[in-house]
């Protein structure tokens, strides 16, 4: 658990934030708090902790006093500022500081609960502070860039703050594209910002997996869309020379910007191809579809592939590939099945991936191989069903415990019941504190958020795909106030279940 301390002046906002936010959910604690800075930065003096959420202004030590002070005392301190002033001058000195975010009150909940979730992430990561005023403006503008390519903040709220930041999007188009270098080698990111520095059509950012990201925001035309290709095989011309090891990622020029997160998976999709095409420097989603790599004879419903991947289910996961196949067998060309199966180890590598939050390229090197070697319909099938197996593999010698595993499959099977630790506990005869201690160490999450977090994929899925109301889908997936649904969907997919089943 990452050790929260809060500092302010008001109780009633202290006693909020022990409210108002799950603290479990994001792997955090609050672990004390003080009401002005001098009393903090006593307490901080023999108590380590990982995050300071502090208010600016208050008596004996103001907020940026502490901070500085703070600092020499714990210098991988992350720091989150609550503010009752709108002001440009506290922002640029709360920024020259290094900090998480500048947040101003009254509290917006799901701001506050995304700046955790990314401020876990970083943790996660262990990204080291730096103290300088470039550092901090770039720690504002990856949180502001990635939550908006994420779906995690209003078009409004995005609007005012990248106006704030000189964040240049004026055309009414946007493309997205990522440098990776696996190779890790430090120095890249400087070396591309001051590469594309004159270009204010392009915004550059470290994402959460730290990846560097273009953000090209152009008029959508065919001479715009080359130029811009040409330019990202000019800049990994140049950057492979230092970093042989990087390659780009490039998604499709979106219509609008509210589109750019497409472009962004699709460019992190496409940087999986290099197992495929290890020879290409510069992977276009648009080249992967002329080269028959989509999804115009991909027949697989992923959503249950994933769920199965989720509850472990090696046996059912290969009926389902094997059943999945036979369907289409007869109607499609050997071609086309073999494109969906390297579709299907691509995207076998996302989901353990995204999970695992790790690069896990050497499982599926040997996949991919085998399907490009079936002579024949059978060992096409087998080759997956192998992957498939590895996946659920590499996610079980990660999870030891086998009440948990057994958990988990009770998960998928009652998700729409009643399910506590509780009514577990009693089930696997053991005490529900422990058994919650047992998921948290096995899994890496709570077990309120896994559970949470399980049951608004199943309402996606309906939301997608019924034409049921709101609320009867909250019921279908476990939850019996509606309001509760609504919050926990905001959470974690960023907007209501009602937009999500307009737009999404």
């Amino acid at each position: 658990m990452y050790k929260v301390f809060i500092v302010d002046d008001e109780p009633f906002i202290i006693e909020g934030l022990y409210d108002i936010v799950d603290w479990s959910s994001f792997g955090m604690e609050i672990v004390s708090h003080a009401g002005n800075g001098q009393a903090a930065l006593q307490a901080l003096s023999s108590q380590p902790v990982d995050i300071l959420i502090t208010d600016i202004s208050m008596p004996l030590m103001n907020g940026l006093d502490l901070i500085r002070e703070a600092r020499r005392v714990q210098p991988e301190l992350k720091v989150i500022i609550l503010s009752g002033f709108n002001e440009f001058e506290y922002l640029k000195e709360g920024m020259q500081l290094g900090i998480e975010n500048y947040l101003l009150k009254p509290i917006n909940v799901e701001e506050l609960e995304s700046t955790l979730s990314n401020t876990a992430s970083k943790l996660d990561h262990t990204v080291s502070p730096q103290a300088d005023d470039a550092y901090g403006i770039q720690i504002l503008k990856d949180n502001i860039l990635h939550r908006w390519l994420t779906g995690q903040i209003a078009a409004t709220e995005f609007e005012e703050r990248a106006q704030f930041m000189d964040l240049s999007l004026d055309a009414p188009d946007v493309a997205v594209a990522i440098l990776r270098d696996k190779g890790q080698v430090s120095g890249m990111f400087e070396r591309v910002e001051e590469m594309l520095r004159d270009r204010r059509h392009l915004n550059v950012f470290h994402d959460i997996d730290g990846d560097i990201v273009i953000i090209a925001n152009i008029q959508g035309t065919s001479e715009e869309e080359q130029k811009l290709m040409d330019g990202l095989q000019a800049l990994s011309d140049e950057i492979t020379v230092t970093h042989p090891g990087a390659r780009i990622g490039a998604g499709r020029l979106m219509k609008g910007l509210y589109h750019a997160p497409t472009s962004y998976s699709e460019a992190k999709k496409a940087l999986q191809y290099v197992m495929i095409y290890p020879d290409l420097k510069v992977i276009d989603h648009a080249m992967l579809e002329r080269c028959g790599n989509s999804n115009a004879t991909f027949f697989i419903e992923w959503r249950e592939y994933a769920k199965l991947i989720l509850s472990r289910n090696t046996e059912q996961l290969a009926d389902r590939i094997r059943m999945d196949f036979e369907q289409h067998r007869d109607g499609l060309t050997p071609g086309e099945l073999q494109n969906t199966a390297l579709e299907v180890v691509i995207r076998f590598k996302m989901e353990l991936e995204s999970i695992k939050h790790s690069d896990e390229s050497a499982i599926y090197q040997q996949g991919l191989q085998l399907v490009l070697d079936s002579g024949t319909f059978d060992e096409l099938v087998l080759a997956l069903q192998q992957v498939g197996s590895q996946t659920i593999q590499s996610l079980l010698q990660d999870l030891k415990n086998p009440i948990v595993n057994q958990v988990l499959q009770h998960i998928d099977k009652h998700y729409a019941e009643e399910l506590s630790l509780k009514l577990l506990g009693a089930h696997y005869h053991l005490h529900p504190v422990y058994l919650g201690q047992l998921f948290h160490k096995e899994t890496g999450e709570t077990f309120a958020e896994y559970i949470n977090k399980y049951r608004i994929e199943r309402a996606k899925e309906q939301l997608r795909n019924s034409n049921l109301k709101v609320h009867e889908i909250a019921r279908n997936v476990g939850y019996w106030e509606t309001g509760y649904f609504y919050k926990q969907f905001r959470k974690y997919v960023g907007i209501s279940p009602t937009d999500y089943k307009v737009f999404g």
